[in-house]
């Protein structure tokens, strides 16, 4: 989520909604908020769950991480909390300030970092995380997963959450507090959706290895493996390092038509 400051149209309904609709959903712990595509097609964005502490498939997943994790758009922070309870090394990041601070109020690790920019412990994390749609994060799943693979060790594991059906798209959108036009917040950013075989269709010529596949809770996810050993990545594109996180966490539901 961008940390720019974003105008919003403001009718009686919305009188509680300031410039910056995220950090307000976050900190309400609920939304509505969706991602809206130029052509009114809607995405709602899950903020009840990723606000509430981490749930039986989320420790599913945790479970299958390796030694140290870093989160990639972490959000609010109930994965990297969790870790933390754990007693296990991990590290969320978030361009937005509502999202760290949110993290570390519950006791979390978490840097104000966007994941193109230098990170701490840069190819020596154990295992990645993307989960909660952040496949799309950047709008370029080639640039993000090369970069990922910068980021951990060769061999490195990385756990993704991709979209419960066979898509692959890549568009701009905008920020929107409900389901009319009038809601749109701030300028378009570049967002991806991927299903499993447009994740694995992207991965393998970049040297990833699948590890697994599997369904919990209406939710699909896969684990990859890097190169066992290091090779040189293109290093990622400056458009993608500015706009690499401007929306936090599309849900994988499947979309809402506007009204």
């Amino acid at each position: 989520m961008s940390t720019a400051h974003e105008v919003m149209a403001r009718d009686p309904a919305e009188h509680s909604w300031s410039a910056d609709p995220y950090a307000d959903a976050l900190r309400a712990g609920r939304g509505p908020l969706f991602l809206r595509r130029g052509d009114g097609w809607l995405l709602p964005l899950d903020v009840e769950r990723w606000c509430a502490r981490a749930d039986a498939v989320d420790r599913q997943v945790l479970d299958r991480c390796e030694s140290a994790v870093l989160d990639v758009g972490c959000g609010p922070g109930r994965l990297v909390t969790e870790l933390a309870a754990q007693g296990r090394t991990a590290l969320g990041i978030d361009i937005s300030e509502a999202a760290v601070a949110h993290t570390l109020g519950l006791g979390g690790p978490a840097l104000l970092r966007s994941v193109f920019e230098p990170l701490p412990g840069e190819g020596r994390w154990n295992t990645a995380l993307l989960l909660d749609d952040n496949l799309g994060i950047g709008g370029d799943p080639r640039t993000l997963l090369r970069r990922v693979a910068q980021l951990l060790v060769p061999g490195g594991l990385l756990i993704a959450e991709t979209a419960p059906v066979d898509v692959d798209e890549r568009a701009d959108v905008r920020l929107v507090r409900g389901t009319g036009a009038k809601g749109a917040t701030g300028a378009a950013f570049p967002w991806a959706r991927l299903g499993t075989r447009a994740l694995l269709r992207y991965a393998r010529p970049l040297g990833w290895r699948t590890v697994d596949q599997w369904s919990a809770g209406g939710r699909c996810f896969v684990s990859l493996r890097s190169r066992s050993t290091s090779s040189r990545a293109d290093p990622p594109k400056s458009t993608a390092v500015i706009s690499s996180q401007r929306a936090r966490k599309p849900s994988a539901d499947r979309p809402v038509a506007d009204s």
